[in-house]
């Protein structure tokens, strides 16, 4: 800290990933284990993982599905049951080998995804159309042994839900793919409010072991794109690999099709890159923690302080508010919740109550009003609405200006070169060759072939030759 203020956090514009760092370590949402590339949620952070994980789960329930937990723990010999999973898994499995001081007989993967251990389950309870579907979610932490951490972006160990899910036809698992994706889409967009791409993966960007897999994309300040959230048709590869069957209505053997489908912590590193600003977090109203912060003016004052408290007993009922009555002086605690994204601010002093009113300041424009006591609980329900809308026309808007048409490669080029890459649309073959050649040549991936295609060319950007896909590419996290 400098004086009574808080410590300046480095210009987004000067250095990005710097100013990110900052951010979630000043904003207090994490801190650094002793553990490489692990992170300690702090009780803010957390706050805002339990908003969201609330919101998402009302919504999962909404769609039938129920709650599961399954083991942290995967034999290597059930790991080795689908083998393109296990392939697409392999570098970052984290392995444990004792158990007390014995070495295992075999080794325990520790869980990074737990396909393979609803599948064992799976294999035991579904022996009939009547058992079906089966949808099933769980809540859960799983690691990943990555080489280059961030903090929510990506670190060895990260909270999230993972869906799976078993059906009698292939078309009613492609219905559930497509659900559950919307229902990311919706909490991504009318609870973070982040606008997101929807599609499907590339071949080569599919999950591993998945017959095809739809994403959601987003786009951060500084150009890059995020994948936000994933849901997997699986069709009956991993039912044929764990012997899921079941007798269907012709009275014949038949495999379970099945999805799987992730939303994560990263979503928290995604709100702040899209929302943020030099001063800090700006947290959207609908998942903030603390939606209203009352800052008392002059509060050694009489009267003051009770005021205070009797307006916090009022407003509570109806926002999720907050009261620093700390002698620390107002210019800090200004600072202080802006830095922490608090969506509205409340001023009020002396003068205030003799007014009978209350000063609001919001945190995404910055802009005062004074506002009287009388009908202050909706004008506060109308400025969080309010907020919460400019933060998603704000971040579609940025989406679009930093949303680029490339006819020839070496447009492409130039744009994947510009310091702020952005989207680009681009057409492409389908020849997993110009997808590898782009990416060496650009260091842009294939994000998503959206579900609303534009023909903007008929040929291939990297080769020339015929295409009919339209692909979404970035830089991206």
């Amino acid at each position: 800290m400098k004086g009574n203020f808080v410590e300046k956090i480095t210009n987004m514009e000067d250095d990005f990933a710097k100013w990110y760092t900052d951010v979630v370590t000043k904003a207090e949402l994490v801190d650094y284990s002793s553990v490489r590339g692990s992170m300690i949620i702090r009780p803010y952070g957390f706050a805002i993982w339990e908003n969201i994980k609330n919101e998402l789960d009302n919504r999962i329930k909404e769609t039938g599905h129920e709650n599961v937990y399954m083991p942290l723990f995967i034999p290597e010999s059930l790991l080795q049951k689908e083998k393109d999973h296990i392939e697409g898994f392999a570098p970052e499995v984290a392995w444990v080998t004792h158990g007390g001081e014995e070495e295992l007989t075999e080794r325990l993967c520790v869980r990074p995804t737990s396909e393979v251990l609803f599948g064992e389950h799976y294999k035991d309870i579904i022996h009939s159309y009547r058992d079906l579907p089966k949808l099933y979610n769980q809540w859960a932490n799983v690691v990943r042994w990555e080489k280059t951490t961030r903090p929510f972006l990506r670190t060895l160990e990260f909270l999230w839900q993972e869906g799976h899910t078993c059906h009698e036809t292939e078309e009613d698992a492609d219905k559930e793919t497509v659900q559950m994706l919307r229902v990311y889409a919706d909490i991504c967009e009318q609870i973070l409010a982040i606008p997101v791409i929807k599609g499907k993966k590339t071949e080569k960007e599919k999950f591993a072991g998945a017959r095809y897999t739809y994403t959601i994309e987003s786009l951060m300040h500084d150009g890059k794109a995020l994948q936000s959230g994933t849901s997997h048709h699986l069709g009956d590869h991993f039912a044929k690999a764990f012997g899921i069957q079941f007798t269907d209505r012709n009275g014949t053997q038949s495999y379970v099709h099945q999805t799987s489908w992730g939303f994560t912590t990263r979503i928290i590193g995604a709100m702040i890159m899209v929302h943020g600003d030099d001063r800090g977090l700006v947290v959207p109203p609908r998942i903030a923690p603390t939606q209203v912060m009352i800052i008392p003016i002059a509060q050694h004052k009489e009267g003051v302080l009770d005021f205070t408290y009797e307006l916090k007993k009022q407003l509570q009922t109806s926002f999720r508010t907050g009261l620093d009555a700390s002698d620390k002086k107002p210019g800090w605690k200004f600072n202080e919740y802006e830095m922490k994204g608090i969506p509205v601010r409340l001023e009020v002093g002396p003068k205030d109550i003799e007014q009978k009113q209350v000063v609001l300041v919001r945190r995404d424009t910055g802009e005062k009003l004074a506002v009287p006591l009388d009908g202050l609980e909706q004008t506060i329900a109308n400025l969080l609405h309010n907020i919460q809308e400019n933060l998603l026309t704000k971040a579609t808007e940025h989406r679009e200006a930093n949303t680029h048409i490339a006819r020839d490669f070496d447009t492409f080029k130039k744009q994947a070169n510009e310091q702020k890459t952005g989207f680009i649309k681009a057409m492409w073959c389908g020849d997993r060759v110009c997808e590898d050649f782009i990416k060496e040549e650009t260091g842009a991936t294939s994000r998503c072939m959206p579900f609303e295609q534009e023909k903007i060319s008929d040929k291939c950007v990297c080769c020339d030759k015929e295409a009919d896909a339209l692909v979404y590419w970035a830089k991206a996290y």
